[in-house]
């Protein structure tokens, strides 16, 4: 089989809000159609619900102790040395590298790793100026051999009104796109979130035709038969008790991969667990080599064939702009989550603050957190209610803890508790 073409495109901050996902409100055509001609991952997860962490792990297929980045790369966090990036490993096996816009894993986009790197003047990497570079690159590429582009746009990332440098959208949400947004269940349902949410869709729906110009340009190439194209985001949506936090709104992600037409695979929906650490071996098992790395390769699929089942996933933070360390295993049906430091139950980013959800939100946020946090995804998939206490649940709860030890020791995870060194109000 020869090598696949591959292009990567990711968004910053989505979640799983598209309308193949079940979100009905909202306007996502060319990935859902997308998703129809391939798979469609239902069960797929960050390793960190922080914007360089999440990034790092999806293009090391490295977890946080391991490829090194905590925190922001703007803010100092950095690749641990000698740390090889998908686009290192591709490159040696043949493959022409681009970036074209977004990138969140170092100061220097040039540092990372790939041939090319196609970035708009402005700070931010907004999806039509970067829909423009990925055209021009993939209209000058040749036919000869195998090609990697990572497609980056700052959408879906606050604030939603910004357009472009020096442009912004200054007409509010109509009442119509008010009543047809849909709250999530962890979220209060009042006009601010809907008028959050709303602004939200819109950001969504240009993204989405950007995206539709990206995989229309690709499959215009002659090569297009042998190209895998896959769609993913960084961690969950910005909102309150989703990004930044190891709730499933935080780590819980779309992922799209659209097999070579040729392969003559798909559609279908994986119901199966996934990481984002998974990605890049998969992705380098496609081209025709193999990586030590934390992930497992799910090549299989795309090639219709069946792969091992994950039994868990792990996903953990550290730090955005406050410490704020906690570690997560979740299996199919359960989710174990370790507070690691005492403090309040949410510690925001400042876009989540600043936003009109959070002035449309109570303070019962700020009521002091548990060490240890156990919900039954089954019966509670919003994960409101905590079974840690339950007597019930101890087996359980004894279990999964026992297990993301083990997990934690493996990785060489340093990350102290430091529950049990600092005293607890009565």
């Amino acid at each position: 089989m020869t090598a696949p073409n591959i292009v990567l495109i990711h968004w910053h901050d989505l979640g799983t809000r598209l309308g193949c996902y079940g979100h009905t409100d909202v306007e996502s055509p060319r990935l859902d159609a997308l998703a129809e001609a391939g798979l469609r991952f239902d069960a797929a997860f960050c390793a960190t619900p922080l914007c360089t962490p999440a990034r790092a792990s999806l293009f090391t297929g490295l977890y946080p102790p391991r490829h090194g980045h905590h925190g922001l790369a703007h803010r100092g966090s950095r690749y641990r040395e000698g740390i090889r990036t998908l686009p290192m490993l591709l490159g040696d096996l043949g493959y022409r590298t681009a970036l074209a816009g977004m990138q969140h894993e170092a100061v220097d986009p040039n540092s990372i790793g790939f041939d090319e790197v196609l970035q708009t003047p402005s700070r931010g990497q907004f999806c039509g100026p970067v829909a423009d570079l990925a055209e021009d690159w993939l209209a000058r590429q040749p036919a000869d051999s195998p090609y990697f582009l990572t497609v980056g746009f700052t959408e879906v990332h606050r604030d939603y009104e910004v357009l472009g440098p020096d442009q912004r959208d200054e007409d509010p949400p109509s009442q119509d796109e008010l009543d047809r947004v849909i709250v999530p269940g962890f979220l209060p349902d009042n006009e601010h979130t809907r008028t959050d949410l709303a602004w939200m869709s819109r950001s969504i729906a240009r993204a989405d035709a950007a995206t539709g110009r990206v995989v229309d340009a690709v499959r215009a190439r002659p090569d297009a038969d042998n190209t895998v194209i896959i769609f993913t985001t960084d961690h969950g949506m910005p909102f309150p008790r989703a990004k930044s936090t190891l709730y499933d709104s935080g780590i819980r992600i779309a992922l799209i991969m659209a097999p070579p037409p040729a392969w003559q695979v798909g559609p279908t929906v994986v119901d199966q667990l996934i990481s984002h650490v998974d990605l890049t071996p998969t992705l380098v098992d496609l081209a025709g080599g193999s990586c030590d790395v934390d992930g497992i390769s799910h090549a299989g699929l795309l090639r219709g064939e069946s792969v091992e089942r994950r039994s868990q996933i792990l996903s953990m933070k550290d730090l955005h702009e406050i410490y704020d360390p906690m570690r997560t295993l979740r299996t199919e049906r359960h989710k174990y989550i370790r507070n690691l430091h005492p403090g309040p139950r949410l510690i925001l980013p400042t876009d989540l603050d600043e936003s009109p959800t959070r002035a449309g939100m109570s303070t019962d946020y700020r009521q002091l957190r548990d060490h240890e946090e156990l919900y039954d995804l089954q019966t509670d998939p919003d994960e409101l209610h905590s079974i840690a206490a339950d007597p019930a649940a101890a087996e359980l709860l004894a279990t999964l803890r026992d297990q993301l030890d083990q997990e934690l020791t493996r990785l060489g995870d340093a990350a102290v508790d430091a529950w049990s060194i600092v005293e607890q109000p009565e």
